[in-house]
């Protein structure tokens, strides 16, 4: 039995590999300061005795009591609406939250895995997207914050592997979903199932012709675990290579919700689309040869759970207005 520790881990994916690895027989420890995460992602395991669950900010000093054999370093804010309004917060969590929690797995002798992300890519000018391409990303955008807290952290991980012998995994996610996700976190899931079954227009920026490739959260969590029992310590891309427009996305959305309203187009007078990715798509052909691993749970099957965990969370229906988000 092994003893895991998860920063983030009263988040969407955070909670979900909880599940997983106490499902699987090792012993958590959860760690959040519940900015984004929410006790309702982790209730259920609050009983058991493999699972433990403190209250605490990543970017102080962290200590936990007896030994670590892994620690996932998830804690970040992803979201369009946190980042833009937490813009130092994002930047701290993936500079001194990293810093720390590299910290810990050295004293500890603990695998470590950075939960990082396709924003290292920016706006690609290469597609699909290798571990390879470097970027281009805009580091004085509003999106500068989130996407250089995650180009730092993986160099931070990188300078502990190289200086300290650390043993380090680098995991850049792309578009994740299913149930646990916020209501209110700006992305386009959740924007559009809400505003769908709310009976609303579903919001869709500019032309919609913006791609995207949406992955379900059990197969994330299938290829975190794959990855961090892995020896691999150059980043490895973990997402899915179905990439569609985000008009296809929410006419599918609208389809398997029944949603009488219709689909309407704006155009944001502020910072949420500003450096906003034109295409999103992950070449996973590295993830495929040295992991075995490729997503298995189809859009569909997916966005049905992830659908019916919303009725479920918004009481549908729901008169209130949804607000407006970005949508990445």
């Amino acid at each position: 039995m092994r003893r895991v520790l998860i920063t983030g881990g009263a988040g969407f994916i955070g909670s979900h590999l909880a599940d997983r690895l106490i499902a699987d027989g090792h012993e958590v420890v959860a760690l959040d300061n519940l900015s984004t995460g929410h006790p309702r992602n982790i209730a259920h395991l609050l009983g058991n005795p493999r699972f433990q669950f403190i209250q605490y900010n990543v970017t102080d000093y962290i200590y936990v009591d007896g030994p670590l054999d892994v620690i996932f370093h998830l804690a970040s804010l992803p979201s369009p609406v946190d980042y833009l309004r937490l813009p130092i917060q994002t930047l701290k969590v993936g500079a001194l939250g990293t810093h720390k929690a590299l910290g810990l797995a050295r004293v500890k002798k603990a695998t470590f895995l950075l939960a990082s992300t396709s924003e290292v890519y920016g706006d690609p000018a290469v597609h699909p997207q290798p571990e390879s391409y470097w970027g281009n990303v805009n580091p004085v955008g509003p999106r500068g914050v989130y996407d250089e807290s995650k180009r730092f952290a993986e160099a931070m991980t990188m300078a502990y592997h190289r200086y300290h012998d650390v043993a380090t995994r680098i995991c850049r996610i792309f578009n994740t979903y299913g149930p646990r996700m916020r209501a209110d976190d700006g992305r386009v899931v959740t924007n559009f199932i809400a505003q769908a079954l709310r009976g609303e227009p579903l919001t869709v920026y500019d032309d919609g012709k913006r791609t995207r490739s949406f992955c379900y959260v059990s197969d994330l969590v299938e290829g975190l675990l794959r990855l961090v029992a892995s020896q691999e310590v150059e980043p490895v891309n973990l997402g899915n290579p179905r990439e569609m427009t985000v008009l296809e996305f929410a006419q599918t959305v609208k389809a398997l919700t029944g949603a009488a309203a219709p689909i309407t187009y704006v155009t944001p007078n502020d910072e949420r689309t500003k450096d906003d990715p034109q295409t999103r798509r992950p070449d996973i052909s590295k993830a495929r040869r040295l992991l075995g691993w490729e997503p298995q749970v189809s859009l569909e099957d997916g966005l049905r759970q992830t659908i019916a965990y919303f009725r479920v969370l918004l009481g549908y229906p729901v008169a209130s207005a949804s607000s407006g988000s970005a949508q990445g």
